[in-house]
């Protein structure tokens, strides 16, 4: 089977090692992929968002399936696109993607479905916002940009000056451009977080085993949002009777609310949640793989993912049983400095090929690229390195032994990765 993969990040690279790992894999193309995807497939220089380089691409080489893995192309509609052209593809549909595409949809959508999710205002101008702060006074609160911002767009603000600086980012500053000109004021939910993606063709959902990701840029949770600086799995806090409530109360929920509104959802859904007294709310919804969830979800999973895929496209996944690895992941990321805001780039990476030959890890790319001969930086996340293990304490281990053998000028990452999942094992 040849397919195409759409990303270049952290979550592509690893979606292709699990895709090389089938036997009906004939030909793997990534679009545009990065120095990782590059040993494994054919890197094709075509941005994930320019759609119809990319149906073109997928019509003259006969893709027999496409794999969309960033949001940015699903919102902009590519699924609508490959399908009225009678190509096959994953991911769902432009009005369903809009549950990412628009925080504002998505909180509608909850309301209406009754998902427990946090209370919330939408505001169009600067003025109404920080009027509504200053009445409500309350902290900490939840700043949003409503568009697409690749993760940055939220800002967890403990006084009216870091709310205040929020709001003016996205409409004075406009750093988020129009993505930010609507935002979301959400009150501030208690608890832990996890992560749950699954699996679904409309009618039927299978979550995927449940991970936590660390968002904030430093140790403790501090800091500004990121894109996530590392995840780990499974998460400890995720019971089987939360994995139960997530599935009753939210994903069918869901997939039926948006079925009565003519939407069929086919594709991958993730709920970023917070957990509260085993209670799960809802913090996001977003229409893809997580990343970095994804590097430490699917290396776990037994099953060949191209029959998972084609049974979504074909709408007959209740056929399929998903099967996991007794084992735990843990990926602690590798960031650039001045990450997430603007990076260092062209650093050459060091350490890597000293690691190829250890089955306890992999090397997951995300911002890379190969000049001259040279592993060099390109992005604000830059590697991923996944430690697997019989248990999180080990995978840990493993993870950061790792990560001290490979090595870039102004390395930055996050030394408690995994650390939420050890006290509450302990407790």
């Amino acid at each position: 089977m040849k397919i195409l993969l759409i990303g270049s990040g952290g979550r592509e690279h690893s979606l292709s090692i699990k895709l090389n790992e089938s036997p009906r894999l004939s030909k793997l193309f990534i679009a545009p992929g990065n120095a990782g995807t590059s040993e494994i497939g054919e890197n094709i220089p075509v941005k994930e968002t320019d759609i119809y380089k990319l149906l073109d691409f997928a019509q003259k080489e006969k893709i027999d399936l496409t794999i969309v893995g960033p949001e940015a192309p699903l919102v902009a509609g590519i699924v609508d696109i490959f399908v009225s052209h009678g190509l096959r593809i994953i991911g769902p549909y432009k009005n369903a993607a809009m549950l990412e595409g628009s925080k504002e949809w998505a909180k509608q959508i909850m309301k209406e479905c009754n998902i427990p999710t946090a209370k919330y205002e939408r505001f169009n101008t600067f003025e109404s916002a920080l009027h509504y702060l200053t009445r409500k006074n309350e902290y900490p609160v939840v700043v949003k940009a409503d568009g697409l911002a690749s993760g940055k767009g939220v800002t967890v603000a403990f006084s009216e000056k870091e709310a205040k600086h929020a709001l003016e980012r996205c409409f004075i500053q406009k750093v988020f451009d129009s993505a930010g000109l609507t935002v979301i004021i959400e009150d501030f939910l208690e608890g832990e977080e996890a992560s749950i993606l699954a699996f679904t063709d409309g009618e039927t959902v299978y979550p995927l085993a449940p991970a936590q990701d660390h968002k904030p840029l430093y140790d403790n949770d501090k800091g500004p949002n990121t894109g996530g600086m590392g995840a780990y799995s499974p998460a400890p806090v995720v019971t089987t009777e939360i994995e139960k409530i997530v599935l009753d109360q939210i994903f069918y929920p869901l997939i039926n609310g948006l079925k009565e509104k003519g939407i069929t959802y086919k594709g991958i859904i993730y709920a970023g949640l917070m957990i509260n007294d085993g209670k799960p709310y809802v913090v996001e919804f977003n229409v893809r793989f997580g990343d970095p969830e994804t590097q430490v979800v699917i290396p776990r999973l037994k099953n060949d993912i191209i029959d998972i895929f084609e049974a979504i496209e074909n709408q007959t996944l209740s056929n399929i049983t998903l099967e996991w690895e007794e084992n735990a992941a843990v990926c602690v990321i590798l960031a650039s400095k001045g990450y997430p805001e603007e990076y260092e780039k062209n650093k050459v990476i060091t350490g890597i090929r000293d690691l190829k030959n250890n089955k306890s890890i992999q090397v997951i790319h995300a911002g890379t690229k190969s000049a001259d001969n040279k592993l060099l930086t390109c992005g604000g996340r830059v590697i991923g390195v996944v430690g697997l293990d019989k248990d999180i304490e080990t995978a840990i281990s493993r993870a950061y032994e790792a990560v001290d053998k490979i090595t870039f000028e102004n390395k930055y990452n996050r030394l408690d990765i995994g650390s939420k999942a050890l006290n509450s094992i302990s407790i």
